[in-house]
């Protein structure tokens, strides 16, 4: 047995080492080839470029390194039409993934994509050329199914990796106790993004929002840097809101580096950029406020591209507004300090919000690795 995988990013590496553990139980004597990082290697697979090579983001890094992404898709295409594996896996990276299994699946050889492309948000059209290239999709979310049961794609829903390592009830005390907080104080963390434009854009209204909250209960904030770039921008950003604000001085905002999973774990409540890290705060079961605000273009292009009614992986799965969504020109400090406000009023709202948070961990809690080799194993056999 030979199998195929090619992930793209650290989380694709994650999701691989999870799978290749479950088909091993499955395929003991399998071999397992293509492009992986660090965690599959010390499960035995052979990579034939460093996984690196592939982690792109944006618009201009992809058209940079254009040449030398081809060069790599070329090489596997031909490497495994000359020899076949019993099934290629590309998990996630789309874009660079799914041209190969759709020149595999023409060769006859099977074809499974983990983890949906948006395609049920942007970009519909793209579920042809989809179902042109896999004979299984997985999901990770379970509203994602609803498309390609649509247009007759085989899928299977797996659950997310993340609600897998999250427990179920948060340990905040131990958290606290860890950072050495104590358990009277009121924390709220403060994730403006880790991307440079999202910190420009919502840093400055997160602290003037942050001061607002403050003057109605004693509060310290908690804000993790994604990396040495984002802490020395809010270094700076909050330097200059102390120096413009009469009372900037007196908002109590620690700094770090890093480590926004055990931060929020501190916190009684988030206010967040828009993005994955919501989820990660839905499964720490803490009330939150999402913003959102970019320059006027990328807004427009944006709500001209996406079809959906939230933004929020919170309010997605729970195909309801759980959480408060604020974005662009309503997102100010009045409104971010309102919303943050209400959300952390205890009551019966607080408790239902909480009640839900849980129930969507369940849902998504599957095992994800092991109901992923089980839908491998299933459409293998009945290729056979």
């Amino acid at each position: 047995m030979h199998i195929a995988i090619v992930v793209g990013e650290m989380s694709g590496d994650i999701l691989g080492a999870d799978l290749m553990r479950a088909l091993k139980q499955r395929y003991p004597d399998a071999s397992f080839s293509g492009i992986g990082g660090e965690r599959m290697l010390a499960l035995g697979f052979e990579s034939f470029f460093p996984q690196d090579r592939l982690a792109v983001m944006g618009f201009i890094e992809p058209l940079k390194r254009l040449p030398e992404l081809l060069r790599i898709r070329k090489f596997l295409r031909q490497h495994y039409l000359a020899n076949p594996p019993d099934v290629f896996i590309g998990i996630d990276s789309p874009d660079f993934n799914l041209p190969i299994e759709r020149t595999l699946k023409e060769a006859g050889i099977p074809t499974v994509h983990y983890v949906s492309p948006s395609v049920w948000a942007w970009r519909q059209g793209r579920i042809h050329g989809i179902k042109r290239s896999v004979d299984l999709m997985l999901t990770i979310l379970p509203f994602e199914t609803q498309i390609y049961h649509e247009h007759e794609i085989p899928v299977q829903f797996v659950g997310h990796p993340l609600a897998d390592d999250f427990p179920m009830d948060p340990e905040m005390g131990k958290a606290r106790s860890e950072l050495g907080l104590s358990e009277e104080e009121h924390i709220v963390a403060l994730l403006p993004g880790s991307r440079s434009a999202e910190v420009k854009h919502l840093a400055p209204v997160f602290f003037e929002a942050a001061a607002q909250y403050a003057k109605t209960r004693a509060t310290r904030f908690l804000l993790p840097a994604a990396n040495e770039a984002r802490l020395e921008q809010i270094q700076t950003l909050l330097a200059e809101f102390r120096q413009t604000q009469k009372d900037g001085d007196d908002l109590l905002i620690d700094i770090s580096l890093g480590n926004s999973k055990q931060l929020m774990c501190a916190s009684d409540a988030v206010l967040m950029a828009s993005g994955t890290t919501s989820l990660e705060a839905l499964l720490l079961k803490k009330p939150m406020v999402v913003a959102y605000k970019k320059d006027w273009f990328s807004a427009w292009l944006t709500r001209r591209l996406i079809n959906t009614p939230f933004i929020s992986l919170p309010n997605l799965l729970a195909g309801e507004a759980l959480v408060p969504e604020i974005l662009q020109e309503d997102c100010t400090a009045d409104n971010l300090a309102r919303a943050l406000i209400e959300k952390t009023r205890d009551g019966e709202d607080k408790e239902r919000l909480l009640q839900r948070f849980y129930d969507i961990h369940h849902q998504l809690r599957q095992d994800a690795g092991l109901l992923a080799a089980e839908a491998i194993e299933k459409m293998l056999a009945q290729r056979k």
